[in-house]
């Protein structure tokens, strides 16, 4: 506890480092897991193949994913990111396409008798109600991104690992619990931010 009193200002840098790999990861994630979860949703004979890879990836260790992509995207934050994104789609998509396919069919057969075309219903009906589900998948991506992220230490990519790393390879113990402290206090307020907006858009019952 002692090195974490004593060295705010260096934990605290690091701490930045790992919230911006986190949220970026989690944005670029996103991007990719909002239409693929919708495209799955909608072709259900793609819930199949799609979840299968998504699912090969998520089991596939973080030291190994990152072994693999280091030859051909190099060592730093770039490489971290893509293998952060890649192992929140499994989470996300699947939250996604649970979310819409926990709409009642009903609504959307009224939307579509009042004309509203495909986008329509995607925008003004799927979207809308999912979203509080869909924010349940984001926060435990999150938290799993904060997690993993650890690991991006290792290949040059910041954040909160390099204090365990350092503290591994220096049998400084110091950093270890100040690594490990940081990152938990982070993925705690992380875990807690979200719950509290899942809170705020829960459907009030009057």
């Amino acid at each position: 506890m002692s090195y974490l009193f004593n060295n705010l200002s260096d934990v605290g840098a690091l701490f930045g480092q790992h919230v911006m790999l986190t949220f970026t990861s989690l944005g670029i994630a996103l991007l990719f897991a909002v239409p693929i979860g919708f495209l799955v949703a909608n072709y259900r004979q793609l819930y199949t193949p799609i979840t299968g890879v998504l699912g090969i990836i998520y089991t596939i260790p973080s030291m190994a994913l990152y072994a693999t992509l280091i030859p051909y995207t190099g060592l730093g934050v770039k490489t971290a990111m893509i293998g952060l994104v890649a192992y929140a789609q499994m989470i996300l998509v699947r939250n996604i396409v649970a979310a819409i396919q926990g709409i009642d069919p009903l609504m959307l057969e009224a939307a579509k008798g009042m004309g509203m075309g495909k986008w329509q219903i995607v925008w003004k009906i799927e979207l809308p109600l999912s979203v509080p589900v869909i924010l349940a998948g984001i926060r435990i991506a999150t938290v799993s991104i904060i997690s993993i992220g650890t690991i991006a230490a290792w290949i040059g990519g910041g954040g909160l690992g390099t204090l365990i790393f350092q503290g591994l390879n220096h049998q400084h113990t110091g950093k270890i619990i100040a690594g490990t402290i940081a990152i938990t206090i982070l993925a705690v307020a992380a875990d807690v931010l979200f719950r509290f907006i899942e809170w705020l858009l829960r459907p009030k019952i009057a």
